[in-house]
């Protein structure tokens, strides 16, 4: 685990005695092992044979991203929730990696590993290892990291560390090539998450909405309220655009209010095709959802945007939060601009 990996708060952390280099994480109470070296990971394999039973295939988790958009972070909250991560292994290992925890008689359950470019020269074998897991019908998703090049070179430059990628150019020219490197891996993601705008205790506060708890649920939704005028999200599935209702922000009497307020949220349901929008959104993303789970998608970011993401967006919001939690889908509201004017 590299230090600009980190937001700057994890980083004083770290130089204040977190334990540092390419280790395995493991949760508090597992029976202790004696890893091997292999390319600067550490890999367990002090494992018990499974006998003639049926070996559990153990869950597998995917982290990668950009370099400083906290990676480690979401590492680390993994391993609190009860994974077994393992942090820079080489995707050639993945599956056996995989096939150590499925002789381990359900010691290792939950499995998720770190993949950057530290390892560069293993990444052309990450689709190869991704393949042989979906031969093997391995359940495995990937989590993706990313975040805004200027929140990226301020990271960097906080901490005085070059991009892994940089060579002899600037962090940007770093930043670049590694967007195209790892492009194709954004793509097939499962879940995205921009960390731009986040701390260190929202982004653990994200990973533990999509991991915590006992029982995986079908599908899980996160809405997200934001204002054009501050950027589109970069990790949104869907956008719906809020503009062609009235602007509660030139009544004077709302004006200082957001969208939770009942009297924004009534004038702005009271606008000539509010309901109509609300009703027939919810109708079209009961079809989509009905598709993500058939292509076993199991996360969707909807955004919901309007001028300044204070009232109309954050009223819509609400109240299609609310339709997808009676059809059953477990949802997550963010207001990602609410307080910035």
């Amino acid at each position: 685990m590299t230090e600009h990996d980190a937001h700057p708060t994890e980083q004083r952390e770290q130089a204040h005695g977190e334990a540092g280099g390419n280790q395995p994480r493991q949760t508090a109470g597992a029976d202790s092992r004696q890893p091997v070296q292999d390319n600067g990971a550490q890999v367990s394999t002090d494992v018990t044979p499974a006998g003639p039973a049926e070996a559990a295939i153990p869950e597998l988790v995917i982290i990668s991203g950009m370099s400083g958009a906290g990676r480690s972070t979401a590492a680390k909250c993994l391993e609190d929730l009860g994974w077994f991560v393992v942090d820079n292994l080489p995707p050639a290992l993945i599956p056996t990696m995989v096939e150590l925890g499925a002789r381990s008689q359900g010691n290792v359950a939950r499995i998720a590993v770190v993949v950057d470019v530290r390892g560069r020269r293993f990444f052309d074998n990450l689709r190869e290892s991704l393949a042989d897991l979906e031969a093997k019908h391995v359940t495995r998703r990937i989590v993706f990291l990313e975040s805004s090049d200027d929140a990226l070179v301020r990271r960097f430059e906080s901490v005085r560390r070059p991009h892994p990628l940089q060579g002899d150019g600037r962090i940007v020219d770093g930043i670049a090539a590694e967007r195209e490197l790892l492009r194709e891996l954004r793509g097939d993601a499962d879940l995205v998450i921009d960390t731009s705008s986040l701390n260190v205790h929202e982004l653990r506060a994200k990973m533990d909405a999509q991991f915590a708890g006992e029982e995986e649920p079908e599908l899980r939704a996160t809405v997200m309220s934001f204002g054009f005028k501050y950027g589109l999200p970069v990790d949104a599935d869907l956008v719906a655009d809020m503009r062609f209702l009235p602007n509660p922000h030139w009544v004077p009497e709302l004006r200082p209010y957001t969208g939770l307020n009942e009297e924004v949220a009534a004038y702005v349901f009271n606008q000539p095709g509010a309901k109509e929008f609300l009703d027939r959104y919810a109708e079209l993303l009961r079809l989509i959802a009905a598709g993500y789970r058939r292509e076993g998608k199991r996360y969707v970011t909807i955004a919901i945007g309007c001028t300044g993401g204070k009232h109309r967006s954050v009223a819509m919001s609400e109240k299609l939060a609310a339709r997808l939690v009676a059809e059953g889908v477990e949802t997550v509201v963010v207001h990602r601009d609410m307080g910035r004017e």
